[in-house]
C-alpha cells in the first residue's frame, strides 16, 4: 500500500513539475504528456520497481480518465452553437480522417509484410485506447500492441500536429480541433485546448466520432488487407 501511495504521489509531482516547466519553456519536447512518462520510466528503471508495483497507485489515476472524458461535455456545451453550425463539416472531415487512418495503418502493415495479427492490432490505432483495444480483440489482433500503437499515435500527434498547424497556417479553431481530435485522440484534446477552448471542444467531438467510426468500420475493412 505504501508503494502505491508513493508512486501515485510521484506521478502527480512529476506531472505538476512538468506543467510548471512547460509554462516557462513552451516547447513541444517539454510537453507534460511527453516529459512525464520519460521521467517516470527513468525513475522506475533506477529504482528497480516493476510496472505492477507502480500501477497499484497509477491505476487510481487511470480510473479517473472516464469521468474526465465525460467532463468534456461542459466545454462542448459552451460551444454548442459553433458545433451545430459546423456539424456537417466536422462529421465529414472526421469520418474521412478516421477511415483514412484505418486504411493507411492496415495498408502499410500489409505492405511491410506484417502478420494478420499485427495488421489487426495497428488498424484501430487512431481511436482512443479502450476502443482500440476492444476492436483489436474482435478482429483477432494483440491488445497490448494496439495499446502501445495508440499511445505512440497520440504522442506523434502532439509533436507533429503543431508543426502542421504552423506550416499550413491553420488558424480556424474548427480545423485545429478536427486535426488534433482525429489524429491524436485524448492527447490531442489537451494540445488543441492550448489553441483555445473552442478548438478543445471540437477536438473532443472529433475524438468521439473517430472512436465510433473506427468501431463500426475497422472490423470489416480489415478483411481487405488480410
Amino acid at each position: 500500500m505504501m508503494d502505491a501511495v508513493l508512486w501515485l504521489g510521484c506521478t502527480i509531482a512529476v506531472y505538476w513539475a512538468a506543467k510548471r516547466l512547460y509554462k516557462k519553456y513552451p516547447k513541444i519536447y517539454m510537453s507534460p504528456l511527453l516529459l512525464t512518462p520519460v521521467v517516470l520510466i527513468g525513475l522506475l528503471a533506477i529504482s528497480g520497481a516493476s510496472f505492477q508495483t507502480y500501477n497499484e497507485g497509477g491505476v487510481w489515476l487511470s480510473n479517473m480518465v472516464e469521468p474526465a472524458t465525460i467532463a468534456l461535455a461542459v466545454t462542448m456545451y459552451k460551444h454548442i452553437d459553433l458545433l451545430k453550425k459546423h456539424a456537417f463539416v466536422i462529421a465529414v472531415s472526421v469520418g474521412c480522417g478516421a477511415l483514412t487512418g484505418i486504411v493507411t495503418s492496415a495498408g502499410l502493415a500489409r505492405l511491410f509484410g506484417l502478420t494478420s495479427e499485427l495488421i489487426g492490432s495497428l488498424a484501430p490505432r487512431s481511436a482512443t485506447t479502450p476502443i482500440a483495444v476492444s476492436i483489436t480483440g474482435l478482429i483477432g489482433g494483440i491488445p497490448t500492441i494496439a495499446a502501445v500503437a495508440t499511445l505512440i499515435t497520440g504522442l506523434l500527434g502532439l509533436v507533429i500536429g503543431p508543426l502542421i498547424v504552423k506550416w499550413c497556417g491553420i488558424r480556424s479553431s474548427i480545423a485545429q480541433g478536427i486535426l488534433f481530435g482525429t489524429s491524436a485522440h485524448s492527447a490531442g484534446i489537451s494540445r488543441a485546448a492550448e489553441y483555445g477552448t473552442a478548438a478543445g471542444s471540437i477536438a473532443g467531438v472529433a475524438m468521439l466520432l473517430t472512436a465510433f467510426v473506427t468501431l463500426g468500420a475497422a472490423p470489416w475493412m480489415i478483411e481487405w488487407f488480410r
